[in-house]
């Protein structure tokens, strides 16, 4: 990504960054329906951001980790 363009700020709980990080590290993101590459590319770079750019340590979530975030989450489901 290029540091010269316009960004945005999303804030995530972190039970969310870990499950959207797992999930992201774990799935086949050439296997993902999508309606355009852009989307594609949208998710692999928000795989790098939260692989390399966060003050938190999610690549050394452990499965009990992932497990219990997964859970916090679904407990939080309005849907």
């Amino acid at each position: 990504m290029t540091s010269d363009l316009p960004t945005v700020t999303v804030r995530l709980w972190r039970a969310d960054a870990v499950v959207l990080f797992d999930w992201l590290t774990s799935t086949d993101l050439g296997s993902v329906p999508v309606t355009h590459p852009a989307q594609k590319q949208a998710l692999a770079d928000l795989l790098s951001r939260l692989e390399y750019d966060t003050d938190t340590d999610l690549t050394g979530s452990t499965a009990e980790e992932i497990a219990a975030a997964q859970a916090e989450v679904a407990s939080d489901m309005a849907w």
